[in-house]
C-alpha cells in the first residue's frame, strides 16, 4: 500500500472511531507528516456527524476526455501557430524592410496557413463549446484531471511565448534592431499568446470558484 493510501485509510479509520480532526492532525504532525499532507488527508473526507466518513469528490481521468482534450490542444496549437505564421507573412508584405527590401514572400505558405485555419480553428471552437457545455451540465466534469492538465499546459506554453517575445524585444532594442516590422511581429505574438493566457486562466479558475 502506498503512503498516500495508508494516510487516507488512517484518517478514515480515525474519523470512524470518533476522533476529532484536531486530534488526528496532531497525531499526523507528531508522526512526521507535513501540514500540507495533513490538510489534504483530512480534506478528502467531508465534515459531519455521519459515520463512516463520506469521501469528497476527487479529480478523475477519462480516456474519452483525454482524446477530446488532446484533439482540442492540437487544434489550438495549430490555430495559434498558423495565425502567427500568416500574420508574419502579411507583415513582411505590408511593411517593407529597408535593410532587406527583397524579403522572400511565399503565396504557398499563406495558402497553407489559411487552409490549416479553415480546418483547425472551427474544430477548436466546436470542441471547446462541447467541453464548456458539458462542464455546465455536470459540475463533476470540472474535476477532470485531464481538463486541468490541458488548461495548465496551455497556460504554461502561453506564458513561455510571452516571456520569449519580451526577451526578443529587449535583445532587438539593445542591438538597435527595433524596426517597425519587428515590433509588429512581436505585437502579434504578444496579442495571440495574451488572448490564450487570459481565456484559459479564466477557465482554470472556474472549477475552484464553483467548488
Amino acid at each position: 500500500m502506498r503512503p498516500a493510501e495508508q494516510l487516507s485509510q488512517f484518517v478514515a479509520e480515525a474519523l470512524s472511531a470518533g476522533r476529532s480532526r484536531l486530534e488526528i492532525a496532531a497525531a499526523l504532525r507528531a508522526a512526521g507528516w507535513t501540514e500540507t499532507e495533513t490538510a489534504e488527508a483530512l480534506g478528502a473526507w467531508a465534515e459531519g456527524d455521519f459515520l463512516p466518513p463520506v469521501p469528497r469528490p476527487r479529480p478523475y481521468v477519462s480516456a474519452s476526455e483525454a482524446f477530446v482534450y488532446g484533439l482540442m490542444f492540437l487544434a489550438l496549437a495549430m490555430t495559434t501557430w498558423h495565425v502567427t505564421a500568416l500574420g508574419f507573412r502579411l507583415i513582411d508584405r505590408w511593411i517593407p524592410s529597408l535593410s532587406d527590401p527583397a524579403t522572400y514572400y511565399s503565396a504557398d505558405a499563406i495558402r497553407w496557413s489559411i487552409a490549416s485555419l479553415v480546418v483547425f480553428f472551427p474544430l477548436f471552437l466546436i470542441l471547446n463549446q462541447r467541453t464548456t457545455r458539458a462542464a455546465r451540465r455536470d459540475q463533476g466534469v470540472r474535476r477532470s484531471a485531464v481538463r486541468r492538465w490541458f488548461g495548465h499546459l496551455t497556460l504554461f506554453l502561453a506564458t513561455l511565448a510571452l516571456l520569449g517575445d519580451l526577451i526578443a524585444v529587449i535583445y532587438a532594442a539593445l542591438g538597435g534592431d527595433l524596426t517597425l516590422r519587428f515590433l509588429a511581429k512581436a505585437g502579434l505574438v504578444a496579442v495571440t499568446a495574451g488572448i490564450v493566457l487570459v481565456y484559459f486562466r479564466g477557465e482554470m479558475a472556474e472549477p475552484d470558484d464553483a467548488g
